[in-house]
């Protein structure tokens, strides 16, 4: 019994696509050797955490994070006005797998026409990724995923499916997706507002997205950071479509990566109690501390989200002076509609290589964007949400003065 149980387990978590050659691509990107490894399980290597986590911790002028400034607990705790005793007093035993009753009610008054029995709270946003990927598609269907993205955003699907998903290539029109479908399409995979351009469709054309007869999985991690665009609803309030998944939660809008708090809307009942079998072979139930500071969080969550507003406003502003200062090397940069990023050309022979030179010789951080999928290697994103963001700029300004771009590479 023992044994066959952790078959099972090692199917569910570690299968894969057949023949995919991923370590050729890691030669395309010219990543370091210890970034773009693959795993003996055969998943395609995560290139943009690998990549992170060879240089974010070690690297003191960052230009490229995805997420908004954060807050200490004390901070958000006091903003909401809970006791910080309430904290120390917290039970850590167990917590309801679909996520406490009071967190799922608060989360469920963040949109319009969801119920807090539509809401499955995550161990962390990105095991909704893993859960849509295994409960959504299955060996041999296919999908249309958003191109350029997160790896998690197209692996996932792939590892599952077998087959490469076909790529629907910024500025996402719906008339090109459309003559994407075919018969065998089961899935398109969308994120919005899109990491890393920053694109976000009106509410008409996210309408005419959620009526072409598809499922939809959307990612909303930065729902809500409308900077530059009006504001559209979400894909879960869309239409009365039950079959759409929606991921969403804490850590991009609201600048709270470290609670891991993320969440599923899923109103199809059948895929809910499915999503929910494939959660016990993963993290069971959410954590106890982690529910309470994201009920804190909830309590407050527009003045965290005009806090993130305010943060990106002012770094637009001086990012469109830096880019201007130096068009030679960044001749084109496309502000972003909404979200805390941007993708930006760079007129360098390798993106990663120069981002490499940088952190080594600068001790400053940009994401080279082929680990996103942006083809080419001579694009980099920037991470707009942080209050030190003006600094490092800064610092990049006087290295790039001091070590004009023909001497870089």
């Amino acid at each position: 019994f023992l044994s066959g149980t952790m078959r099972r387990l090692k199917s569910l978590v570690f299968s894969s696509p057949r023949g995919r050659g991923r370590g050729s691509r890691r030669r395309r990107l010219g990543l370091l050797p210890s970034v773009g490894k693959g795993l003996s399980s055969g998943m395609a290597p995560f290139l943009t955490e690998q990549f992170y986590a060879q240089y974010e911790f070690t690297t003191r002028y960052q230009l490229s994070n995805s997420d908004c400034e954060t807050v200490s607990v004390g901070e958000l705790l006091g903003m909401a006005e809970v006791p910080m005793g309430d904290l120390a007093d917290l039970s850590l035993g167990y917590t309801d797998s679909r996520g406490s009753p009071a967190l799922r009610e608060a989360i469920a008054e963040c949109y319009e026409s969801v119920s807090p029995e539509d809401v499955v709270v995550l161990g962390a946003p990105i095991e909704g990724i893993y859960l849509a990927a295994r409960c959504l598609v299955g060996p041999g269907d296919e999908v249309i995923a958003a191109s350029p993205a997160y790896d998690a955003l197209v692996s996932s699907f792939e590892a599952v499916t077998g087959t490469e998903a076909k790529r629907w290539e910024h500025p996402f029109g719906v008339a090109a997706l459309r003559r994407m479908i075919s018969p065998r399409t089961k899935l398109v995979v969308a994120n919005f507002p899109h990491n890393p351009t920053g694109h976000l469709p009106t509410a008409d054309e996210l309408r005419e997205l959620t009526s072409l007869g598809i499922r939809v999985f959307c990612d909303e991690m930065y729902f809500g950071l409308n900077h530059s665009a009006p504001a559209v609803p979400s894909v879960a309030d869309l239409g009365g479509d039950t079959q759409a998944v929606v991921l969403s939660g804490l850590s991009k809008t609201y600048g709270l990566p470290g609670l891991r708090t993320g969440w599923l809307v899923v109103k199809d009942e059948a895929t809910r109690a499915d999503i929910l079998n494939y959660k016990y072979y993963t993290t069971i139930c959410p954590p106890a501390p982690s529910e309470f500071l994201a009920l804190a969080a909830l309590k407050v969550r527009e003045n965290l989200r005009h806090r993130s507003l305010t943060t990106i406003k002012t770094n637009l502003a001086l990012a469109a002076d830096f880019f201007n200062d130096h068009p030679n090397l960044f001749p084109r940069y496309e502000p972003p509609l909404a979200g805390s990023t941007a993708l930006v050309e760079i007129n360098v022979p390798s993106a990663t290589a120069f981002a490499a030179t940088l952190a080594r010789d600068a001790d400053i951080l940009l994401h080279p964007a082929a680990t996103l999928g942006v083809q080419g290697d001579r694009h980099v994103r920037i991470g707009l949400g942080r209050k030190a963001f003006g600094i490092a700029l800064e610092r990049f300004d006087a290295y790039l003065r001091a070590h004009p771009p023909s001497s870089v590479n």
